[in-house]
This record gives structure tokens, C-alpha cells and sequence, in this order.
């Protein structure tokens, strides 16, 4: 239980996972993959449609029309590149405990990030404000089963759109301590969180390239293709040391093949051909596999998310991430429009299929809602929930004399119970899981409590995490440092 609530969470810690990864694809099909995707990427190519990285891979011996902007990378030259990046990187937090380690078989756990509209039971879907976001911050900081925070849990509307990037960086420093992501949307958005994160962690950018800070999600347009502004994002933070996780979003029968395999090997293709845009830019950058891999309902074409198609496509990316031996992002996802059985059982199947794929960071892990389109503050409380089973359940089963537990037997004696042995006693506090949803120290009946649904109790958890927010110290000198930081970006970038 977090001190001085009443909300029951397990403390703050990096998850390992210790079973071994469910490989749903066969050595022989996970080569088909590999081999079909640098086919695709020899013959056909992809894309570039930022000049400063064709010149780049130009550079490094990729083959360049800058009439169709296409670049067909040499299979042997492009594998060159991709070896390059480090299997592991640790990402630093402004509060040391809480850096957090992608690779192996690390995991973390992400807030949702990057939706139009956010929502409550209050006061329902909107266009979400900055002291939305400031609240939603306050909840993730609030949290300890999140790792990091997601790069901004809605778009603030009210802000000019040109430099609310810098109030919602300047947030996610005073608000948290824990390691945040960065928008590497275009040059100016990347630089600028490069910049306010060497100044929050009290080091120049040139120091933050060894100890990075800042974790960016790339997305290309698949299919095939990679835009101006996402492309100014890699170079940027790639140049900066800092770690940039290449996710193509291909939806099997819409912008992708309708199979899974076919939707598998362009998702492979895309992914290889970005990093291996970050390599040539900054050899041994560190990178992450981004697997953003479902399907579309063909009935309406609408994106259908925490599917056994999406499930499977976890598994097998974590399969190919591993061949390339590079960290691997998931997500938890789901298309249900309100906090209800479909929204939770579709976010389960998603968390099973990363989890035992072994991503190594799983993206949106906490609040996401309607396709993505809408950050929920339910959602935050009931995700979190299943994120604290999901990692007791990665806790491996302790056999040895004492969890044997043959003194408590012999205590019990025939016929007894194990409520009143010393055993239990002595583990009641840690033995087994106890709900955030449903404290146990509650002995109130459901009816006398109200008859709630869990919407409701997780209405009233977030409203209670948020009258108990502490925010984390911050030195005055570096606060001080960072608004005069956005004060004079402000001048440059508003017309």
C-alpha cells in the first residue's frame, strides 16, 4: 500500500521476465521473413522523402533515385548496419532509482501517449487542456507499476501548436521524476527535448549522448515510406545518442498485406531500413524494434486492435527482434470506445501477446482507449491493475524448505486451516497480490460500499492518487534554467 492512501500498489521495481519467449514461428518461416524483407528492400525500396538522409545513406552505399526519392539498400550493407546497434541501453531518470533498462529480458511499462481527445466519467470526451495533462502526469508519476511516461497523454488544445511541445516538456520534467519520452516530430520538437533534458539532468547535451535520457517513437508511412518530419526525428535524436524506437504501423489489409506473414515482412522491412538510417548516422546508437502489427475489420476498414492477428504479429516481431538481437516495443491496445468488458479483454490479449513475445518495453501500457484516439483516466487505473498482476505474475514460483512450507503443515495439524499459522502470518503482507480495485482491508460488502462497478472505483482511485500527489523536488537553479529555456523558444517560434 502506497503511504498515506488507501490505494494498495506494489512498489516501484524493473521487471525481468524469466520464462522463456513463446516462438510462434518456426526457424525456417522466421528466415522466410528476414529474406523476403531484404528482397523487398534490395528490389523495390523504400521511400526517404527527407533529402538530408538519402544523402546520408547515399553515403553509406545505399543505392539513390532523388527523383522518386526511393533507396534500395544492398542486403549485405544494410545487415552491416543493423549489427551495429547495442542489445541493451539503460535510459536515465531525473531520479537515479528509476532508470529503467531495455534488452535482455528487461521490461518496462509505458503511459499512453500521443491522442486527440481524453475523458473521464466527470465530464466525459474532449479536447483535453494542459491541466488535464498536468493532472494525468501527476497520475503516472503517482503509479509505480509505470516506468516512464509516454510523450504527453493527450494534446493540450488550448496551447499554440507551435510550442506547446515545450510546456508539456517543461511538465513532464517538474512533475516527474521518472524517465519520459520525448515528440520527434520534426527537427525543432526533437532538439528541443534533447536540449531541456541535458538541462534537467544537469549535463550538457554532449555528456547526455552517454547517459541517454530521452527514448523517441519513430513511425513510418508504411507502407514503404518515411516523411520529412519523422526523418528529421531520427536524425536528430540519433546524432544526440539517444534512443530512437523505429515503429512502422501496418494494419493487414489496409495499408499492409492481408496476411499476417505478408503484413510480418513489410513491417520487417520498414523497421530494418530505419534503423538502419540510425546507424549510418550515429554507429552504435542505441534503438528499439518497434512491432505496431494488427489488422483491419474488413467489414468496415476500421483498425481492430487487441486481436489474436495482433497478439500473433507480438509474438512473432519478438521473434525477429531477437534474430537482430535488438529491444523490442509492444503496446497495449484495444478499439472499445468506453472502459467496459471489451476494452479490458482486448487489452488483456494484447499485454499476453508482448509479454510472452518478450518486448522489452511495451508502449501505451496504461490509459489507451478507442483505437487510440482518446486518453481515459479510468482506463489508467483499471490498466494499471492488470499491469501489477502481469508483473506478479513474472515473479518465478520460489521452491525451497521454506516455501515447502512442511512446519505450517505440521502446525495446521489434519483437518486444520492455515489462516492463524505463523507461515501465513508472517506473509501476509507480501504472499499474494492484493488489488488496487478492491482494497482488501476493505471488509465493507460490495452493497454497502454502493454496488460500483469498476469504472466507478477507478474514478474514485485516480481522484484519490491526485489529492495525494507529492511532486518530486526539482533544484530551482535547473527550473529556473528551463523557463528561460522555453521563454526564448517561445520568441523564435510564435509568429
Amino acid at each position: 500500500m502506497r503511504p498515506g492512501t488507501g490505494i494498495s500498489q506494489l512498489p516501484w521495481r524493473q521487471i525481468v521476465n524469466p520464462y522463456p519467449p513463446f516462438e510462434i514461428l518456426s526457424a525456417d518461416q522466421l528466415e522466410q521473413i528476414h529474406e523476403a524483407s531484404l528482397t523487398l528492400l534490395e528490389n523495390q525500396g523504400m521511400r526517404v522523402m527527407h533529402e538530408g538522409a538519402r544523402k546520408l545513406l547515399a553515403g553509406a552505399g545505399a543505392d539513390v533515385d532523388d527523383t522518386t526519392e526511393m533507396v534500395c539498400f544492398d542486403r549485405h550493407m544494410l545487415m552491416e548496419q543493423v549489427a551495429l546497434a547495442p542489445s541493451e541501453v539503460t535510459l536515465h531518470a531525473r531520479n537515479p532509482t528509476k532508470n529503467i533498462k531495455l534488452g535482455g529480458k528487461n521490461l518496462v511499462f509505458t503511459s499512453v501517449g500521443g491522442p486527440a481527445y481524453c475523458n473521464d466519467l466527470d465530464r466525459g470526451r474532449r479536447r483535453g487542456t494542459f491541466e488535464d495533462s498536468c493532472d494525468y502526469l501527476k497520475l503516472v508519476q503517482s503509479l509505480d507499476i509505470i516506468h516512464q511516461e509516454g510523450g504527453g497523454p493527450f494534446e493540450p488544445i488550448e496551447l499554440p501548436a507551435e510550442t506547446r511541445h515545450l510546456d508539456l516538456y517543461h511538465a513532464q520534467i517538474r512533475l516527474l521524476d521518472k524517465n519520459w519520452q520525448a515528440n520527434a516530430l520534426g527537427k525543432e520538437r526533437a532538439r528541443d527535448s534533447i536540449n531541456m533534458a541535458a538541462i534537467s539532468m544537469g549535463m550538457s547535451v554532449e555528456e547526455l549522448a552517454n547517459k541517454p535520457a530521452l527514448f523517441a517513437i519513430i513511425n513510418t508511412n508504411s507502407p514503404l515510406q518515411l516523411d520529412i518530419p519523422m526523418a528529421e526525428g531520427i536524425i536528430e535524436m540519433a546524432r544526440a545518442g539517444q534512443v530512437v524506437c523505429i515503429t512502422p504501423f501496418t494494419l493487414a489489409g489496409a495499408m499492409a498485406p492481408v496476411t499476417l506473414a505478408g503484413t510480418l515482412m513489410q513491417q520487417n522491412a520498414e523497421a530494418l531500413a530505419g534503423i538502419a538510417l540510425t546507424q549510418v548516422v550515429r554507429p552504435g546508437n542505441p534503438v528499439v524494434y518497434g512491432a505496431f502489427t494488427s489488422n483491419v475489420d474488413m467489414k468496415s476498414g476500421s483498425p481492430a486492435f487487441g486481436t489474436p492477428e495482433y497478439s500473433k504479429a507480438a509474438q512473432a516481431s519478438g521473434q525477429l527482434a531477437r534474430r537482430y538481437n535488438i529491444p523490442l516495443r509492444s503496446s497495449n491496445v484495444t478499439s472499445a470506445n468506453v472502459v467496459d468488458a471489451q476494452s479490458t479483454y482486448e487489452s488483456a490479449m494484447s499485454l499476453w501477446g508482448a509479454i510472452s513475445g518478450h518486448a522489452n518495453i511495451i508502449v501505451h501500457a496504461a490509459g489507451w482507449l478507442e483505437g487510440g484516439l482518446t486518453a481515459s483516466f479510468e482506463k489508467l487505473i483499471v490498466d494499471a491493475e492488470m499491469l501489477q498482476m502481469m508483473s506478479e505474475y513474472l515473479k518465478p514460483i520460489e521452491v525451497n524448505d521454506e516455501t515447502l512450507a512442511l512446519d505450517a503443515i505440521a502446525e495446521a495439524g489434519a483437518g486444520g486451516h492455515f489462516f492463524g499459522v505463523e507461515h501465513t502470518m508472517s506473509r501476509y503482507e507480501t504472499a499474494f497480490y492484493q488489488p488496487m480495485l478492491s482494497d482488501l482491508r476493505n471488509f465493507e460488502s460490495w452493497e454497502e460500499a454502493g454496488s460500483v462497478d469498476t469504472q466507478v472505483r477507478a474514478n474514485g482511485i485516480w481522484k484519490q492518487l491526485l489529492k495525494d500527489y507529492q511532486q518530486p523536488p526539482l533544484d530551482p537553479a535547473i527550473d529556473e534554467e528551463l523557463t528561460a529555456y522555453v521563454a526564448k523558444r517561445k520568441e523564435v517560434l510564435l509568429p
